[in-house]
């Protein structure tokens, strides 16, 4: 039967304002292969504010409609407005993963009635989706919905990350942003793989975050001697592939230098061209919008820099490479891609002015979950 629920809508304007709203939907009876899935936990990730936000400027908001249909508009700066050329005017569902329970199944999806699971496809945030059965994984019993919630984005990222740096020949990584959800992950993962990994982190306390897993390279880029400890931890790994989720400034070309002067410490003769040591760069965030700068004489001529994002890295790899990495996933749920949220709010305290400030900040260590049935 068709059932009626509540879907959380981002739109980006040809007047230059970007409008978040609530709308009332109804999703048709389930076809043969499709299931109906009751949301119950979809987490706030910085891919989803991309496309929640997209460019608006945070400090124009105003509040409208009501306390259980809330609107809240933005400004697009003229100058951001080419960013969402392509989405103006139309109505766009939000929310890249969840985990729930399945509440009505087509033919053939029978078997997966009453059972919790987690899905990925977009239009997370709203009471209720549809999806193929394919589009969602069962989960072990005794798994909540919020240990399900998480089990796409972040984790497949990290085992991307690894997975990558094995395929194109490189043995140790170094990553920014490093105490994240998904950064804290990827420590775990690399510990138990025996991956050296060079973390970045903004503060003491993100430190702490990571040795407190096991982390042995920590390094804070505000410290005063933060380019000098990046050489020795990448000479003392032999990192020469980074992630960088920052994308804005200049912390990339520090970076790739150090990686230069690392492989310069055992150059046996001079070469104009640097050393011979390929090094590889992806961009894979954007926590900080700025440019970003890189001073590319500083590290020679073999190098390459590029985006990285899972959802292509998962298309090249194909659907064995994808199969084993998400049966990983499933089996390390609760353990190495086990996620901790510091808030859990309804679907209409998304559009909470308050609240929205404080997960719009991306802050290390603060992740927030979305529960429907909240409210």
């Amino acid at each position: 039967m068709a059932i009626g629920g509540r879907e959380l809508r981002s739109t980006a304007r040809s007047d230059g304002t970007l409008e978040l709203t609530i709308e009332d939907v109804v999703l048709d009876a389930p076809a043969s292969g499709e299931v109906i899935v009751r949301v119950e936990a979809a987490p706030i990730n910085p891919s989803d504010l991309g496309l929640l936000l997209g460019p608006a400027e945070i400090a124009s908001m105003s509040a409208r409609g009501t306390t259980d249909r809330p609107t809240l508009a933005f400004d697009i700066p003229e100058a951001r407005r080419g960013a969402v050329r392509a989405r103006l005017d139309q109505s766009l569902a939000v929310g890249n993963e969840a985990a729930g329970t399945v509440v009505e199944a087509g033919a053939g999806a029978e078997a997966l009635l009453g059972h919790r699971v987690a899905m990925l496809g977009g239009a997370m945030y709203a009471d209720y989706r549809k999806l193929r059965e394919r589009d969602v994984v069962m989960l072990p019993d005794g798994v909540s919905a919020a240990d399900g919630a998480s089990m796409f984005v972040n984790p497949l990222t990290a085992l991307g990350f690894i997975e990558t740096m094995r395929r194109e020949g490189h043995t140790a990584i170094v990553h920014t942003a490093a105490a994240s959800n998904l950064g804290q992950m990827l420590q775990k993962l690399c510990l138990k793989d025996g991956v050296p990994l060079v973390n970045i982190v903004r503060s003491p306390e993100q430190a702490a975050i990571l040795r407190e897993i096991g982390a042995t390279h920590v390094l804070d880029s505000r410290d005063a001697d933060f380019r000098a400890k990046l050489v020795d931890a990448i000479a003392e790994t032999g990192a020469t592939i980074a992630f960088d989720a920052i994308g804005g400034g200049s912390l990339d070309s520090d970076i790739m230098q150090a990686m230069e002067q690392a492989a310069g410490r055992t150059m046996t003769e001079f070469s104009r061209y640097g050393s011979s040591v390929f090094k590889q760069l992806y961009i894979y965030g954007a926590l900080d919008p700025a440019p970003t700068i890189l001073n590319r004489l500083a590290f020679g001529f073999q190098w390459s820099v590029s985006g990285w994002l899972v959802t292509p890295f998962l298309q090249r790899a194909g659907p064995e490479v994808g199969a084993r990495l998400r049966k990983r996933v499933v089996d390390e749920l609760t353990t190495t891609f086990a996620s901790r949220y510091t808030r859990t709010i309804g679907l209409a305290e998304a559009l909470d002015p308050a609240i929205l400030r404080d997960y719009e900040r991306k802050a290390t260590g603060e992740k927030f979950l979305i529960d429907p049935t909240r409210g």
